[in-house]
């Protein structure tokens, strides 16, 4: 294999770009709630959905969500992070919030769906956390592509994220840490995807110009917003098919990894 164009790098975005969160986050969802289904005869489907809008409703209501959404925490995240990591304040007033929060998520839907049981509330935030931590999900190319491009480019793993919850993700597939050269977290750098200033700091680790690097990842609004806005060729992995963001352009869309390695000018021979 050769490279045969001028990319040195390629930067990763982790969650729904190497690893499957998006299919963890729903099975730990079906999990607790098929629990309250077979406890209460409650609509399954249902009551995730209702889950799924109170959690955001009432991620948004506390002081740290502007934090949250400057360093890339979703709620769901938020159900079952534990925020023992970082240096900042708020995650310790995260830790704080977090035992509440993911209790009253499940409180208030289970209400949604006629079912008043704080006790019950409590075990379904507790088994969503604990299913959700059996699920570690790697996308079936993620391996192959990484060793495809491994010491033919720099690989640089840029993760939005909380400390502790990204270093968790990672210590459950282990494999996946050996292919990178430098692994940064929003939640440890201080700011996230997509202001330009972790992308830069990136770019600085692996000692190269951005127009030598391909930033790929999934999130339109963070992962291709800050390479764009850096100078970095972006490449939008869709794998569903979803809708460009107006004002968003990515240089490349692909439905999968394996396309990538053309893309950076690497063939087999």
């Amino acid at each position: 294999m050769t490279v045969e164009t001028n990319v040195k790098a390629v930067i990763f975005d982790l969650d729904d770009t190497l690893l499957w969160d998006e299919r963890s986050v729903k099975e730990a969802f079906g999990a607790a709630s098929e629990e309250a289904a077979r406890r209460k005869g409650v609509d399954a489907e249902e009551l995730e959905s209702a889950v799924r809008k109170r959690a955001r409703e009432l991620y948004a209501t506390y002081e740290t969500f502007p934090f949250t959404q400057m360093i890339g925490i979703n709620p769901f995240e938020g159900l079952w992070a534990r925020f023992d990591k970082g240096e900042q304040p708020e995650f310790r007033k995260l830790q704080e919030i977090a035992p509440l929060y993911r209790k009253e998520a499940w409180r208030l839907g289970l209400e949604d769906t006629g079912i008043e049981d704080p006790e019950l509330a409590l075990e379904l935030s507790d088994l969503f956390a604990a299913e959700r931590r059996k699920r570690p999900y790697v996308y079936d190319e993620t391996y192959e592509v990484l060793g495809e491009l491994q010491g033919r480019v720099k690989l640089l793993l840029l993760t939005n994220g909380c400390p502790s919850l990204q270093q968790e993700k990672l210590d459950a597939v282990p494999q996946l840490v050996s292919y990178f050269d430098h692994i940064v977290i929003s939640g440890t750098f201080g700011k996230g995807k997509p202001d330009t200033s972790i992308f830069r700091h990136a770019l600085g680790l692996l000692g190269v110009s951005p127009e030598e690097a391909l930033m790929v990842g999934d999130k339109q609004s963070t992962d291709i917003r800050g390479a764009l806005d850096t100078g970095i060729p972006s490449v939008w992995i869709n794998r569903g098919g979803r809708p460009p963001h107006s004002g968003i352009v990515p240089v490349y869309e692909i439905d999968s990894l394996r396309d990538l390695p053309e893309l950076a000018g690497i063939r087999i021979s």
